[in-house]
This record gives structure tokens, sequence and C-alpha cells, in this order.
């Protein structure tokens, strides 16, 4: 069970920062060279701008492409992709993943062909949730968990774990 919640965290720590790769790199796959972040391109103008719909996408719709905007999504991206690969940090993870998760669900509701509004952001918030508050430190054997742990930071701010 330990290799499978193991796995779990990695992979969905690499699916969080791929996107922050190549938003900020611009490699061609999501993001065109030529509107990479380290461009001048902003990575959240396009989808929140255009792709957001429903009952939110007025809101979406206006704050899309501001830096304060970009700066957050991808400093969530970066900081909770990177928490879960190291293993430390995942409580703050789970809950400021959960929430980008959240965030990101709401913004194209209702759900096109599925009637219980459900996507892949419901299931990463739910694994996030997981992941952050349902392992025992001691648990972890694969990460810089238990190192985190023992800092002075973290002993001094326990909800750091």
């Amino acid at each position: 069970m330990r290799i499978v919640r193991t796995l779990l965290r990695w992979v969905l720590g690499l699916l969080l920062i791929w996107p922050f790769f190549d938003k900020l790199f611009g490699l061609g796959y999501t993001t065109a060279p030529e509107a990479a972040w380290t461009r001048g391109g902003s990575p959240t103008a396009g989808f929140l701008q255009f792709g957001s719909t429903g009952p939110f996408s007025q809101i979406y719709n206006s704050i899309g492409g501001t830096s304060v905007v970009d700066w957050l999504f991808m400093l969530c991206l970066l900081f909770v992709g990177m928490a879960l690969i190291l293993g430390i940090g995942l409580r703050i993870a789970a809950i400021a993943g959960g929430l980008l998760m959240l965030l990101m669900w709401s913004a194209v509701l209702p759900k096109e062909h599925n009637f219980f509004l459900m996507d892949e952001h419901l299931v990463y918030l739910l694994i996030l949730q997981i992941i952050g508050f349902g392992f025992k430190r001691e648990e972890q054997w694969a990460g810089l968990g238990k190192w985190w742990s023992n800092t002075w930071l973290v002993k001094k701010a326990p909800f750091l774990k």
C-alpha cells in the first residue's frame, strides 16, 4: 500500500509540475513558445478569459491575465507539485492544491456531458485531501517528509507538516 500511496503522490505532483514548466517556457504542448510566461505571456489569460463558462464566467473573465492571478496560479502549481514530489508540507499542499482544483472545476460549470458535475479536478482534490490528511507521517518512506517533520521550522509551526 505504501508504494501505491507514494506513486499516487508522485504522479499528482508531476501532473502539477508539468503545466508549470509548459506555461513558464512555452514548451509547445498547451502553451506555444511565443505565449510563454518568460516571454511576457500570461498563464491564465487564455483559459480564464475565453474558456470559462457558467455562472462564474464573468468573475473568471475579469481576473484572467492579471499579474496577481498569474503569480498565484504559477506558485501554486510549483509549490504544490514540489511538495507532493518531495513529500514535505503535505497538509498545506492539500489545502492550496485543493483550492486550486476547486477553482479550476468551478471555472467551467456546467460540465458538458456530465449530469453529476464531476471531472478530474474533483478527483485530484479528493486525492490531495487523502494525501495531505489521511496518511500518518511515520508511514512516509519515500521522500523528505520525516526529515521535514523534524526541522526546527516545523517543530515551531506544526501546521507546516
